[in-house]
């Protein structure tokens, strides 16, 4: 469905704040011709990173910002172009603000905030700006409420870094802790309002989850009292109302560390994919190469999700396709037939074809570019799984957490094998999490093969910790065992959709899988009695008093957001069940950051530090050996 289009929404408003908050006016037209207003955009690194995966540099020269600047370097005085900057609200970038049109750097300011400006900021602005007499350079300010980072269509971040650890830190201060859980519930609500929706609030009881949801509730409450606001259209053009999912990263650790075999979470996972972009390093081949990774990539949308090895098939069979209509070109054309490179100076001879051979010319040159990076993408990633056996890792993790075995001597031999610490690392906490009980002796004998490759243990000894307390925890009370750190036992299950995955490598996860996080969206989704998710709260921020509500479902659309990092093994499964149902519903996935399970590990080590159960090395993870 069109109606949750959030990546969209949130461009169509920043180019509309890019116009100096007016609609920008219909491409091709007289109107777009007389526009030519040239501006200057001034960003702090949040908001850049907000606008990397959404415009690049030539669809910010379209809509006439011909230089860009971060806020906190020197810039020089262009006093006869107006200004638009997008920034969070902190005293640093109001002070800023202040101090450039104190200096009259340009000669108007469109002032555009990410989130609302707090009344005293916004009195600190205004008295700096009336003592330099500068008020009247400063001709509009707006709050945005785009204060996420859409990844995708239905993939988006509020990009709190290390909020896992934050959120379990026990020696955390309360303060801190109501501080992190405020800022998520404001990039939900700017989440809703972009959307134009207001969606009725599902989580489970206790923890992160259960705060978040009270935060953002009290927030839509406080904000729909006002009249008009910023639902007062949406509500009457809409009787859909979408269902927010809130979960918690211990609802389901497992699937934030284990490895993955598809294109797209392997890219993510071992060669560092961040915010649509893919930095790669210099080798023999070239330079170092920056890749753009999004919708604009025809391949990428085509082949991400598949089994590495169909993707690197899926680049030979273009490759050879390529090869095909160059040469076809060529003896139209009366040129070369061996159609390894196309050069244009083969076009001589025959006119009657050099016209549609012309033509033809951006198109193959675009398709030889797209191949060429995914064969490079592919290269580099063949050698870090031929280095690492990451597809052993795969199958045997695969292995623990769908089938419920393990053979002994493969996961044994992998742990003092090849892979880096972090592999390894993550493969003993999937196996700790996979089986409720692990016999005492293969446990012991895990943790000295991990000792034996000098790895950090912190994390593995801090998940031992947490599952040994939920374990106790949960023979005292089966019912409240739900809000502790994870249902271990039930959450933990998955379908049986995989079973064929014993032909080995070739066809790893290449399967759906439904997890725990799925299964329980689903049973939100459809608003059936069901034990899994009967205890879990509902918010209402449209009922008349706090817990007053009561529609439970069905929903036809859902927003799903993981507090403490999310991951593309979620998304990916979440979107399959969307496909899937009928009629086909809509899933937005979000996350306070979204992260690979190098990052994920790290900072299961850092808790596990901070409570001090190091051991087995003194050297932290590393990502090589």
């Amino acid at each position: 469905m069109a109606a949750l289009s959030l990546r969209q929404k949130q461009l169509d408003l920043i180019v509309r704040m890019l116009h100096l908050n007016q609609p920008p006016p219909p491409p091709g037209t007289a109107a777009e011709q007389e526009e030519e207003v040239y501006k200057i955009l001034v960003l702090d690194s949040f908001c850049l990173s907000l606008l990397s995966p959404l415009l690049r540099v030539a669809d910010l020269r379209k809509h006439g910002v011909t230089l860009f600047f971060p806020i906190d370097k020197p810039r020089q005085q262009v006093p006869d172009a107006p200004a638009v900057y997008f920034l969070r609200p902190t005293q640093a970038n109001a002070d800023r603000v202040a101090a450039d049109a104190a200096a009259a750097l340009y000669a108007t300011f469109h002032l555009n905030f990410s989130s609302a400006l707090p009344r005293p900021l916004l009195d600190r602005l205004a008295s700096a700006a009336a003592a330099a007499g500068s008020a009247h350079r400063v001709a509009r300010l707006a709050d945005q409420y785009l204060d996420f980072v859409s990844l995708e269509d239905n993939l988006f971040s509020l990009a709190h870094p290390r909020s896992y650890v934050a959120l379990n830190d026990p020696r955390a201060a309360d303060a801190d802790i109501e501080a992190l859980v405020d800022a998520i519930a404001l990039g939900l609500f700017c989440v809703v309002a972009t959307l134009g929706t207001v969606p009725i609030i599902r989580c489970a009881r206790g923890g992160p989850a259960e705060m978040v949801a009270a935060a953002l509730d009290a927030r839509l409450r406080d904000h729909l009292l006002a009249k008009p606001n910023l639902f007062t259209e949406a509500s009457a053009a809409s009787f859909q109302r979408p269902v927010l999912c809130l979960f918690d990263r211990n609802f389901e650790l497992s699937v934030g560390i284990q490895h993955d075999w598809s294109y797209r979470p392997l890219v993510h996972d071992v060669l560092g994919l961040n915010l649509n972009k893919l930095k790669m390093p210099a080798d023999k081949s070239g330079p170092a190469k920056t890749y753009d990774l999004d919708d604009s990539d025809a391949f990428w949308v085509a082949n991400s999700w598949s089994p590495f090895p169909r993707v690197a098939e899926e680049i030979e069979a273009q490759l050879a396709k390529y090869k095909q209509d160059v040469d076809e070109v060529n003896q139209r054309t009366g040129g070369g037939k061996d159609g390894v490179e196309f050069d244009g100076a083969d076009l001589i001879g025959n006119t009657k074809h050099l016209m549609n051979a012309v033509s033809s010319l951006p198109e193959l040159t675009e398709r030889k570019k797209m191949i060429d990076k995914h064969t490079n993408i592919a290269t580099v990633l063949l050698g870090h799984i031929k280095e690492r056996s990451l597809d052993a890792y795969c199958d045997c993790e695969n292995d623990m957490l769908v089938k419920g075995t393990v053979d002994r001597n493969t996961l044994l031999g992998l742990l003092r094998g090849k892979g880096t610490k972090e592999d390894k690392l993550r493969l003993a906490v999937t196996y700790l999490l996979s089986f409720e009980a692990p016999p005492p002796s293969e446990l012991e004998q895990v943790e000295a093969a991990l000792r034996e490759s000098e790895v950090d243990m912190s994390a593995f000894h801090y998940v031992k910790r947490i599952k040994s307390l939920n374990t106790q925890f949960s023979c005292s009370s089966s019912t409240a065992s739900k809000s502790n750190i994870v249902d271990w036992a039930e959450k933990l299950l998955y379908g049986q959709s995989i079973s064929a995955v014993t032909a080995g490598v070739k066809n790893l996860l290449s399967a759906g899988r439904q997890l725990a996080l799925t299964r329980t969206v689903e049973a939100l989704m459809e608003g059936k009695p069901n034990p899994e998710v009967d205890n879990y709260l509902l918010f209402d921020p449209r009922a008349p008093r706090p817990g007053s509500g009561q529609f439970k479902g069905p929903f036809r659309e859902a927003i799903v957001f993981m507090i403490g990092g999310g991951n593309y093994m979620e998304y990916r499964s979440l979107m399959e069940l969307a496909e899937r149902s009928q009629p086909t519903k809509h899933v937005i996935y979000g996350a306070t950051e979204v992260l690979n399970g190098v990052e994920f590990v790290e900072q299961l080590a850092e808790l596990g530090q901070k409570a001090g159960l190091g051991g087995g090395s003194s050297n932290p993870p590393s990502s090589s050996q």
